[in-house]
């Protein structure tokens, strides 16, 4: 990695525009998962062309060293989600940070803690990133007392995905042929039936199994809906109480009534969406994007309609999971030499939020959510209320991905039968007392 040194004895050089010159490549180190798509999107720059969250952040990637050939260039170093955060932990522990990560919002906070993520308020100043266009969702996420910790990218959180053509089958759409939502949990229980009823099929895909954080999203999401703070006193003590027994209880009578596909991890479930298997798949807002793509497939499973909305209100209480992806710097990763080309890179990705929301992510921007650019994308007046209704922990709330991992196990073994949903609940209750016990 050869980089333009500069400071005090150099002097820094600027080009007619404002910006730095450097005399060799400056490169970037990005660190994110999303998956990796080089065989479609490996040389592509036409950002407007490329579909889902692979394509895009790839392509935008590809845009931005094109842009900045023979000055800078961002090498990603792609890894896998589920083991991402082990893996940069491992990275910093051994001083080899890179030099831009991604994040989740719910894990800024035990980032911070340990003093490893680098306050961000002057990066952004300097780049010329207005933060006061931040949605109010996206400044919380990223910000601890006076700093602000990262660059937003996204507020994500659970939807409801509908097979159109099943649905109408089924007789379960109304006059404007769309999905009757369901307003409760019993009214849901009553379209299920139907649907197996005059489909042969079960209603609903739903993550299980080692999928941890697709239970434990819909339960913070039932949850919730209910009133009721999973940390009611304080952020060492959750309380798994008649509320958490309900939530859990709600998806374990949809099992019980062979209303959900069996056994189905996240890509079997997707995949089993996608090829028809059932007539609603509870996932996330990043999958807007594919699944429209597949649709407007002719013969596709699809093709007879795709419909998408907020996670309804089943329980009381209008209120959704909710979280971000986000860009931090980390300690050791930004030195005199890479910090200009670090900050154009942010401003890029900053300038380029719209094309990120495709995927099916809300904006960060006001701006953005504002624009006629971005309303006109469908479906996105059925999600414009998750910007109100976000539940998301705060972030003195630590080992959040932990929390999710015990719930989630909890959770499935309530739906599944191999727990009661007493038993589960005090598992939960006892395994999550443990972990923030030991938690600094």
């Amino acid at each position: 990695m050869r980089r333009l040194l500069f400071g005090a004895a150099t002097g820094i050089m600027l080009m007619a525009g404002g910006s730095a010159a450097w005399a060799d490549p400056v490169t970037i180190t990005f660190a994110r998962f999303f998956g990796a798509c080089e065989a479609d999107y490996g040389t592509s720059t036409d950002v407007a062309k490329a579909r889902g969250e692979c394509g895009i952040i790839t392509t935008l990637v590809n845009k931005f060293n094109a842009e900045n050939k023979g000055q800078i260039v961002v090498k990603p170093q792609i890894m896998e989600w589920d083991s991402y955060y082990d893996q940069l932990t491992a990275r910093i522990v051994s001083h080899d940070p890179p030099n831009v990560a991604v994040m989740h919002m719910s894990q800024i906070g035990d980032f911070a803690e340990r003093k490893v993520l680098l306050p961000m308020e002057d990066m952004l100043k300097e780049a010329g990133i207005d933060t006061a266009d931040m949605t109010d969702a996206a400044h919380n996420g990223v910000t601890i007392g006076d700093h602000i910790y990262a660059l937003p990218w996204d507020t994500h959180s659970w939807l409801w995905h509908y097979n159109v053509g099943l649905m109408k089958q089924a007789g379960l759409v109304d006059g404007q042929g769309n999905p009757k939502i369901p307003a409760s949990v019993d009214e849901l229980l009553q379209q299920a039936a139907t649907f197996k009823q005059k489909t042969g099929k079960p209603m609903l895909e739903f993550t299980s199994g080692s999928d941890v954080a697709g239970p434990a999203r819909t339960f913070y999401t039932l949850l919730a809906q209910q009133g009721t703070p999973l940390f009611p006193k304080d952020p060492k003590h959750a309380v798994f109480g008649p509320e958490a027994k309900k939530a859990f209880d709600a998806v374990k009578q949809l099992n019980t009534a062979g209303d959900i596909v069996p056994n189905a991890d996240y890509n079997a479930a997707t995949a089993g969406f996608l090829n028809g298997d059932a007539g609603l798949y509870i996932n996330g807002t990043w999958l807007i994007d594919s699944f429209m793509e597949s649709a407007a497939k002719p013969g596709s499973p699809l093709s007879s309609g795709y419909y998408v909305t907020a996670f309804p209100t089943l329980m009381g209480k209008p209120a959704v999971w909710a979280d971000g992806h986000s860009w931090v710097t980390l300690k050791g990763g930004i030195t005199p030499a890479n910090k200009p080309a670090v900050e154009k890179f942010l401003k890029f990705m900053w300038d380029n939020n719209y094309e990120w929301a495709r995927t099916g992510h809300l904006p960060i921007r006001k701006s953005v959510i504002d624009s006629a650019q971005f309303q006109s994308l469908p479906f996105r007046k059925n999600i414009m209320i998750i910007a109100s209704t976000a539940a998301i922990l705060p972030h003195d709330v630590h080992r959040q991905f932990g929390l999710q991992t015990i719930i989630g196990e909890e959770f499935d073994n309530a739906i599944s039968g191999s727990k009661t949903v007493d038993a589960a609940a005090a598992a939960a209750q006892s395994r999550v007392d443990d972990l923030l016990a030991k938690t600094h």
